[in-house]
């Protein structure tokens, strides 16, 4: 399946996901490119949307590379990648130092985006996780485990493209997942879009923009 960029993706997201509208879901992006999908889902269900910030911890040599995977928050969810660790020589160190560095990238993300936003009440809701694909799956664990924490009724990941590995290695991990294509081999998110450019801070901020927080006759403690 070819997307035209990420709006497109979205809506189309968005159709397969119709069937939640009347459990009035809260939805979480991932930013930056999960933002633009995610705003269309959370449009075309009445949905509030906030963000999961979370980040990719790279290899020093090969930053695309994920050896892990972090979260915000005053105690993150950290996911290490054994194999990767293993197979690279990473030490704890080294792992620790670019971990730093995600984190506070994350803090960065925060404040440009969030400001003094108001969060999606999380606790007791339909949530669902919304990136635009999935390549190896480590970013989504670290979200989805971060998210399990905040006590979600019930945790949907929902993406427009991801390999059939790694769905099938994140699907125990929530109670349903939605994807739209599940290729056996991935090679890139990008080859699934005839757009993939890469999405801006202001892109990301006007889309929050478009979408409150929270809508008060549905939603729960957090």
């Amino acid at each position: 399946m070819l997307f035209r960029n990420r709006t497109d993706a979205g809506r189309q997201l968005a159709k397969a996901l119709l069937k939640y509208k009347s459990r009035h879901p809260v939805i979480l992006a991932l930013p930056r490119g999960g933002v633009s999908v995610a705003a269309e889902v959370a449009v075309a269900l009445d949905a509030p949307l906030d963000l999961l910030l979370v980040r990719k911890i790279g290899l020093p040599s090969q930053p695309e590379l994920a050896m892990g995977a972090v979260t915000d928050g005053e105690e993150p969810t950290i996911i290490r990648n054994r194999d990767v660790i293993e197979l690279s020589g990473i030490s704890a160190d080294e792992f620790d130092a670019v971990c730093e560095e995600e984190r506070n990238e994350i803090e960065r993300r925060r404040k440009r985006y969030l400001g003094d936003r108001a969060r999606s009440k999380v606790k007791g809701q339909v949530v669902i996780i919304i990136d635009d694909g999935i390549a190896t799956g480590a970013t989504t664990l670290a979200a989805i485990r971060a998210v399990r924490r905040r006590e979600p009724r019930e945790l949907v990941l929902a993406v427009p493209v991801a390999p059939l590995d790694t769905i099938n290695m994140l699907q125990p991990e929530v109670d349903a997942v939605v994807c739209l294509d599940t290729p056996e081999d991935l090679g890139a998110i990008g080859y699934f879009y005839r757009d993939f450019r890469q999405v801006s801070d202001d892109e990301v901020i006007a889309a929050l923009r478009r979408v409150p927080a929270n809508r008060s006759m549905h939603t729960g403690e957090s």
